[in-house]
């Protein structure tokens, strides 16, 4: 990266709200964020985030593009990995003893195996989305899959009509439970094979990084918690979100796992999530 442009894109990341947005981004990386997302999950005002992604676009290291009536923002993968590079050259001139932690991160270590995956999904009240999820890859991983799930902020009990939805759809809901996400960054807890997010308020969320590198994914989807209407109309946006969910998860579990690289499977990864359903959109 030229000299003039790291040290625009280092003046920019300067500010706190700017290094805030920046950040957030980075968390849900490669997919874009609407603005309004992006407000409510770090409390800006709508015109100071315009400003903070102003900046962060001029700079180069945030893109937008517009779907639609929206406008999403994201990282400019080459422009965020030539400024890391940028710094890391000057790391005892490069030497790859040094260098060679920052670079694992970017390694394609082969392909899979095809089974004993762990396989974790992270909402914010973990009432719901990530407990349709959990039962859904528990059910239809034909034994190949551990499935988790975790909130950021748990509620006390699951929601009955997602309990419902599930016990239609002939799912044991037996053991299914809230759960913290500390119950998964202990020192002895199960090292993750995957990690998804299936909610922004969760994608959003600072965490520390997973032990073991695990593929990470967005599968964010609106919150059922949240319809409004008869018990009916409500009950029906449950259902469109299972069923939203299955695609997806059915999708997952077909994927060649043994055939595809650790960066082949990423991809696939990110294709199931970029697939945005026609449900409920709060």
């Amino acid at each position: 990266m030229e000299q003039n442009r790291a040290t625009h894109a280092f003046a920019t990341l300067g500010h706190p709200g700017r290094l805030a947005v920046f950040r957030l981004l980075m968390r849900f990386a490669p997919q874009g964020v609407r603005p309004t997302e992006i407000a409510e999950a770090l409390d800006l005002r709508q015109n100071t985030l315009s400003h903070h992604l102003a900046d962060l676009t001029a700079s180069g290291l945030v893109q937008v593009e517009r779907q639609g009536r929206s406008l999403f923002y994201s990282i400019d993968i080459d422009a965020t990995e030539g400024l890391i590079g940028y710094l890391a050259l000057d790391v005892a001139r490069a030497r790859p003893d040094l260098l060679a932690p920052l670079a694992s991160a970017h390694r394609d270590t082969g392909t899979m195996r095809d089974s004993d995956f762990a396989v974790l999904f992270i909402c914010s009240g973990n009432s719901a989305r990530s407990i349709f999820a959990e039962a859904l890859l528990r059910d239809l991983g034909g034994g190949r899959f551990h499935a988790f799930s975790a909130g950021t902020r748990p509620n006390t009990g699951l929601n009955p009509f997602a309990l419902e939805v599930l016990k239609r759809n002939g799912h044991d809901v037996s053991d299914l439970r809230s759960k913290h996400i500390s119950e998964f960054q202990k020192p002895d807890a199960i090292t993750m094979d995957f990690v998804f997010t299936v909610c922004d308020t969760a994608a959003a969320e600072e965490c520390p990084p997973w032990p073991g590198q695990p593929i990470t994914g967005h599968w964010g989807l609106p919150d059922p918690v949240k319809a409004t209407g008869t018990d009916a109309e409500r009950a029906l946006v449950f259902a469109q979100t299972y069923g939203a969910l299955r695609r997806r998860i059915a999708a997952f579990v077909d994927l060649p796992f043994a055939s595809l690289s650790r960066m082949s499977l990423q991809s696939r990864v990110d294709t199931i999530g970029a697939d945005v359903p026609t449900i409920w959109k709060g």
